[in-house]
């Protein structure tokens, strides 16, 4: 919970420097996803209802799946707090241990010998210096394993919450690629060892490898007897494992490349606890190798690396060939879920060029990149104006709440703004906001004080929390909602305070609603909160779907503090 400091209010108006794109104008911004020549939405929907009950109410297995993680990660929130949180943090802890990876790689390189006869016992040597070289080889291996189950617990948390659909389909499609190089790249690691799990991983793995019929003579054959293996192919091994990672890190960019301000560095207290937690463990259980290789004979037993190695037992009990069948089924099926099965989206944000002056606050504000700034295409006195690309808009709002032309204090006929959404314009929240006042005016009891609640239909549900005193409004997204209108809820005294009932701190579902609307209340981001606002008549609550108790508690805990405050007079901020 946050409760707003009056102190806090700053006013930052700079706008980085945009630069125009170059090209013809998007023609397609002007389309939508369903024709705009329908009757606009009832003022009174809630927005997005149908997405979040296609996305949502018939998910039967997925949404207990989703409250069970959201309790879990409630209960890490209190020793790591919602920034260091490590399980809404794997996607940028699997940057963070690619770059651990690859600096003990290099030092483990330097003293590696390639000679096959002496790399097992270069290897040997690192693991009995076990205050410098062994502690880089085991963290090599320990963030090797943890990249893997990092990586994969980002995408099994990203499908449970529906992050992989819309715009997002382009960052779930690439992800799958990484996935494999990842796994290549540990393989590929292993076999430099060159002890009897390398031995056994690298016959297997150009067993595979040949199966394809690609190569004029079976890879394999470097592996029949000893002195088979060569130093020059053991060298293009080791190539093999270098290259592997940098094209690992190229997709990884590719990964991240349509989202706007995205974050691959996690917070510095975990990225230290991180490193503390396997310098710990490479003392504690450092990686050691198994007996040395012998291509004369076949290794009885080996201790495989799960996290690199589970489908090795699939390859020795049905062969290569089902198996490849098997990961490209898996492979092609997990790449094509975005779109299995399909649903209908929001329709995408629509720019009035009437309105739109081309400040740029949009551009920047979007989280998918769909809004984008060209050279102007009619007569106005500006240099730019905003285009949406529709197959990146998800319908979020944050454009409509970043654009400083939503205002309320309009008459209703001319409240349009810059940029809108055409399923819940602003209009319509204007007209959600109204009715929920008259209502707080008309339920007034003079011990009572009146909240008006704006809330995500991705956090936690209003209506638990609604009764006399209190009327929610519900958003696409927290950061839809325009500074100016919790300005206009408390300038008409039907109000006593306004509760932003914001996405858990560090988790919004639109990425980045929460920040934006923290630096918007705190003066730093334009639009920002005006400063005759009285910052002790709002409060913010970080809450999620699972939260509502949370949300009551705070919402107590805020109409307390307003029964301690003077009735709501505005009027007098205004004329002073």
């Amino acid at each position: 919970m946050r409760l707003l400091d009056p102190r806090q209010c700053r006013t930052w108006s700079r706008l980085r420097k945009v630069h125009i794109l170059p090209g013809k104008p998007f023609a397609s911004y002007r389309r939508c996803r369903a024709d705009l020549s329908q009757p606009r939405s009832n003022p009174d929907m809630d927005p997005g209802s149908e997405k979040k009950e296609s996305l949502l109410n018939k998910k039967p297995i997925r949404q207990p799946l989703q409250n069970a993680l959201l309790r879990l990660e409630a209960l890490a929130d209190k020793p790591f707090g919602p920034k260091g949180n490590p399980l809404r943090q794997m996607g940028t802890i699997s940057f963070y241990l690619f770059w651990l990876v690859s600096i003990s790689g290099i030092y483990v390189y330097v003293l590696f010998d390639t000679h096959v006869p002496n790399a097992y016992q270069s290897v040997q040597a690192m693991t009995e210096q076990w205050w410098l070289a062994g502690i880089m080889r085991s963290i090599h291996r320990y963030a090797s394993d943890g990249m893997v189950l990092a990586a994969v617990f980002h995408l099994l948390r990203e499908f449970l919450f529906d992050r992989y659909r819309d715009a997002r389909w382009f960052t779930w499609f690439t992800g799958v690629p990484i996935l494999w190089f990842l796994l290549f790249s540990g393989i590929s690691g292993y076999w430099m060892v060159w002890d009897e799990l390398a031995q056994y991983v690298a016959i297997a793995s150009m067993e595979w490898l040949d199966w394809l019929g690609i190569f004029g003579e079976p890879i394999a054959n470097n592996f029949l007897t000893r002195g088979s293996l060569t130093d020059r192919f053991f060298t293009l091994m080791l190539f093999m494992h270098i290259f592997a990672p940098l094209f690992l890190l190229a997709i990884m960019w590719i990964h991240v490349l349509r989202m706007n301000h995205a974050k691959i560095n996690p917070p510095k207290g975990l990225a230290l606890g991180v490193l503390a937690m396997l310098v710990v463990l490479s003392l504690v259980y450092p990686a050691t190798s198994q007996a040395p290789a012998d291509l004369g004979i076949a290794p009885a037993t080996v201790r495989l690396d799960w996290f690199y190695m589970a489908f090795y037992p699939v390859f020795e009990e049905y062969g290569a060939g089902p198996l490849w069948i098997a990961v490209t089924v898996v492979s092609v099926f997990i790449m094509a879920m975005p779109w299995i099965p399909r649903i209908k989206l929001p329709r995408a944000a629509v720019v009035d060029l009437e309105k739109c002056n081309g400040c740029t606050r949009c551009f920047i504000d979007c989280p998918f990149g769909a809004v984008q700034m060209q050279a102007r295409t009619d007569a106005r006195p500006f240099e730019q104006e905003a285009v949406v690309d529709i197959s990146l808009c998800t319908a979020c709002g944050i454009c409509v709440g970043a654009c400083p032309t939503s205002t309320p204090f309009r008459h209703s006929e001319d409240l349009t703004t810059g940029i809108d959404l055409p399923d819940f314009p602003l209009k319509a929240m204007k007209a959600r906001t109204v009715k929920a006042m008259e209502v707080l005016d008309a339920e007034a009891t003079p011990d009572e004080p009146r909240v008006v609640v704006y809330g995500c239909i991705h956090g936690a549900d209003l209506s638990p929390v609604e009764g006399p005193g209190v009327k929610g409004v519900t958003l696409s997204c927290i950061s839809m909602l325009p500074p100016s209108f919790l300005d206009f809820a408390l300038s008409k005294n039907a109000s006593d305070g306004v509760l932003i009932a914001s996405c858990r701190s560090c988790d919004c579902y639109n990425r980045l609603g929460d920040r934006w609307m923290d630096e918007r209340l705190d003066g730093v981001r334009d639009p920002y909160l005006r400063r005759r606002v009285p910052r002790d008549r709002l409060f913010v609550s970080y809450v999620g779907r699972t939260d509502v108790d949370e949300l009551r508690r705070d919402l107590d805990e805020f109409r307390e503090k307003l029964k301690a405050l003077p009735a709501a007079a505005l009027a007098e901020e205004e004329a002073r």
